[in-house]
């Protein structure tokens, strides 16, 4: 992969990635003429609506009950997680809601360039992923040759 943190800043890659590279993660759309095309590979964590919402609501209710200690956790009140018109709930169905189609529309672009685009919609997904990208290239190598050169 190739790409910049959301600080500009490089950093080293996850456990799961063997390849010595380089990572950009977060959403942002806005980099992608400019990082997405170089990259290797593209993942996309493509969650229902519904799971996202339960998400935030679950950590909400924890920075609100005081079990996490954060920033964030200390500027959130009921309001700006729930009720308040620009709610962290309302804001992610407004921006999931937007931001979806752009970000199918740039995919399918980077996609046309040659860039591999692993598409995972669901927790169990990302996890099937990482176990299989866990065994590193080189053995994901030999098995393909050995299914490719036959017995």
């Amino acid at each position: 992969m190739s790409g910049a943190t959301s600080s500009g800043t490089s950093r080293s890659q996850s456990p799961g990635v063997h390849d010595q590279g380089e990572a950009s993660e977060g959403n942002f759309s806005k980099l992608a003429d400019i990082v997405w095309h170089r990259a290797d590979t593209l993942i996309w964590l493509d969650f229902p609506l519904p799971l996202i919402l339960y998400r935030i609501t679950r950590r909400s209710l924890r920075q609100l009950a005081g079990r996490e200690d954060s920033a964030q956790a200390r500027r959130l009140t009921w309001s700006t997680a729930f009720f308040a018109r620009r709610s962290l709930l309302r804001t992610a169905i407004r921006e999931y809601r937007a931001n979806r189609p752009r970000y199918a529309r740039q995919v399918a672009e980077t996609a046309s360039l040659g860039v591999e685009v692993v598409r995972l919609r669901s927790p169990r997904e990302v996890q099937r992923w990482k176990q299989r990208t866990a065994k590193g290239p080189a053995e994901s190598r030999s098995r393909a040759a050995r299914h490719t050169t036959g017995p």
